[in-house]
């Protein structure tokens, strides 16, 4: 095991064990400045991974309805998704809880008034709605059995014609996730490709 998995490993639990110390993340996202309070036991604190950027820049938005970010961390993905898009309803979700403290409190930072997030793992906090857009920086520390969990138990949760999307490192696993769009979804494509990330997409027919 890598000395990066080890410092990873505990993203996805309910209580980190580190203390926790603050941070602030103030970027642009689609030309459009944020500010997002991080700490201590949380994915990429000090700045927007390449990966999560990536999937910001390129994620494709309904008009309206509903979408989640699953595995939210401290909150970019969906309170942008949120903010570039007002009609929209963002759920934001983590098994974290110093994660979705955080979550709510960038939900507040950056004023979006259509996002709440919820603690649970998995979709369990989700159970009673279906989902337009489902979008994801999966987290791949914790495993190739949580991160498969997150493709294939999608398809329940998701609306007809709603939208699957994954942000993946090329060299990890990019191509066996493939095959879990394919088996959850019958259908997978690139819609992005950067700085060895992709952006894989499914569709529910």
């Amino acid at each position: 095991m890598s000395n990066k998995n080890k410092s990873t490993e505990h993203y996805f639990v309910e209580h980190p064990r580190s203390r926790a110390r603050f941070g602030l993340v103030c970027t642009y996202l689609r030309g459009r400045p944020f500010e997002f309070l991080t700490a201590s036991g949380i994915f990429s604190r000090s700045r927007i991974d390449l990966g999560t950027r990536l999937l910001i820049e390129c994620m494709v938005l309904p008009k309206n309805g509903y979408a989640l970010d699953i595995g939210c961390g401290y909150g970019p993905v969906g309170i942008a998704a949120a903010a570039f898009n007002p009609k929209l309803h963002v759920v934001l979700a983590d098994v974290n809880s110093r994660a979705v403290w955080l979550a709510r409190q960038n939900v507040e930072k950056n004023l979006v008034s259509n996002a709440e997030v919820r603690r649970g793992n998995l979709y369990e906090p989700v159970q009673e709605l279906l989902f337009d857009c489902v979008l994801s920086n999966p987290p791949v520390s914790a495993g190739l059995k949580t991160v498969r969990a997150i493709i294939c138990e999608a398809p329940k949760h998701m609306s007809n014609k709603g939208t699957f999307q994954m942000v993946v490192r090329s060299k990890v696993g990019g191509r066996r996730f493939c095959t879990f769009f394919e088996e959850a979804f019958g259908n997978v494509e690139v819609s992005a490709r950067e700085s060895g990330y992709r952006v894989l997409m499914s569709h529910k027919h």
